[in-house]
């Protein structure tokens, strides 16, 4: 063999090595390139749900709450949380306001037609309070039940959008594994 031959064979190794090195640097740049990316998917899927997630948290704490509200009246939490629920509503501004406003009503209508003294008057009264207070309760249960309602709304579309991050994040992990074996290949 010459050594012209030689010369052109070695440099052409050379040049093969040398080109095989290069194009593997670069697979390994675009293998990070690619990873980065994704990792940088990832970030912005947990920021984004952790700003959705502070979005719904006070409509979640809040339906917490209003379910806890109507368990106390219920008596689900017990005979005194019951008991309690029950005089906060009698002692409440709108229970008192109501309350003095039907009882002035019944005795103003009772003097107008001449019954202020009789016994119609004294039963209207008597069965006013306890009507007015069953009716109190089943508006503050039901008022509780909107906003209990309201936080499992919330807490539904909390897990839906942290199920969506997910499903999104795992994507993005296998591409970024994808990534790192293909330029680990090259």
């Amino acid at each position: 063999m010459s050594w012209v031959a030689v010369g052109v064979a070695g440099a052409s190794l050379v040049g093969g090595i040398y080109s095989s090195n290069q194009q593997g640097k670069a697979a390994d740049r675009a293998a990070n390139l690619q990873s980065d990316a994704a990792q940088a998917g990832i970030a912005e899927q947990q920021r984004q749900f952790d700003s959705i997630q502070a979005l719904l948290k006070p409509f979640v704490d809040t339906g917490t709450a209003a379910q806890g509200g109507q368990r106390d009246l219920i008596g689900l939490n017990g005979a005194d949380a019951q008991q309690k629920a029950i005089q906060a509503l009698q002692n409440s501004p709108e229970f008192v306001a109501l309350l003095q406003q039907g009882e002035s009503r019944i005795l103003a209508n009772a003097s107008a037609t001449g019954g202020l003294r009789g016994g119609n008057t004294q039963g209207a009264l008597a069965q006013f309070a306890p009507g007015l207070l069953s009716a109190q309760i089943n508006d503050q249960y039901n008022r509780l039940g909107g906003l209990s309602s309201m936080g499992l709304g919330a807490a539904t579309q909390t897990g839906s959008f942290g199920q969506a991050a997910t499903n999104n994040v795992t994507s993005l992990l296998q591409q970024q594994g994808s990534a790192l074996a293909g330029g680990a290949l090259a």
